[in-house]
């Protein structure tokens, strides 16, 4: 006899079983113990994207920036962290295992060279800040990637989008780089919206339209089950 719920489960939930990284959110780059270099991010889009993954079976771990959002799924483990070490490290961990990993965190590029143990004092003139580079999470996981795995990318631009997206797609060997320009209005941090094209190799980009993150996220998930479709 014709097994329909078994159907019904592997149709709606063609996840199940898959184990998937997400980041979201800011991180935040301390100065001294009450100052911090950081952005605007919410985390609204990469905690919409782990629900999506979720809802279709995924076991899914998010890796959370300081910020006010929360994911509810219950095959959701979130982990928070505060700096881009921090993300990195977790990130890198859970990545062992994934095969699926979302990396739409708006991470620093830069954090301070030396932080002040106690709180910075005004003074005078001008302050100088010496910055280096953070760790770069989506080049790092894209030099360890697996065949079986696949890397998502995200892009927030505001200038030669396309250029620049495209760029981070080959040098980061991503399978797909999700872009957003801080141009489209009603797109980017802080909107409950979002406006996204997605690249990937060979391929023509697919122009979403402004749509709720969590449509968006539906639709950036459906694209990842393509991809993998195709391994």
């Amino acid at each position: 006899m014709y097994n329909t719920s078994a159907f019904f489960f592997s149709v709606n939930k063609p996840l199940k079983g898959v184990y998937a990284l997400v980041t979201a959110g800011p991180t935040y780059e301390l100065l001294d113990p009450v100052r911090f270099i950081g952005n605007f991010s919410t985390g609204k889009m990469g905690i919409a994207i782990a629900e999506a993954l979720a809802e279709r079976g995924a076991e899914v771990t998010l890796v959370l920036g300081p910020s006010n959002e929360r994911a509810v799924h219950s095959s959701i483990t979130t982990i928070h962290v505060t700096s881009a070490d921090e993300m990195y490290t977790a990130a890198t961990d859970a990545f062992k295992q994934a095969e699926i990993a979302v990396l739409a965190a708006a991470v620093a590029d830069y954090k301070p060279a030396e932080q002040a143990t106690e709180k910075i004092k005004k003074k005078e003139g001008t302050l100088q800040l010496d910055l280096v580079k953070t760790k770069d999470i989506l080049a790092s996981l894209g030099k360890i990637k697996q065949p079986g795995q696949t890397l998502i990318g995200f892009a927030l631009e505001t200038n030669n989008e396309l250029a620049h997206a495209n760029k981070k797609l080959t040098e980061k060997n991503a399978d797909m780089i999700v872009m957003n320009s801080l141009k489209d209005e009603g797109a980017g941090f802080g909107h409950n919206t979002n406006k996204v094209t997605l690249l990937k190799p060979g391929k023509e980009p697919v122009s979403l339209p402004l749509q709720s993150k969590a449509a968006a996220a539906g639709a950036i998930v459906d694209h990842i089950l393509e991809l993998r479709c195709a391994l």
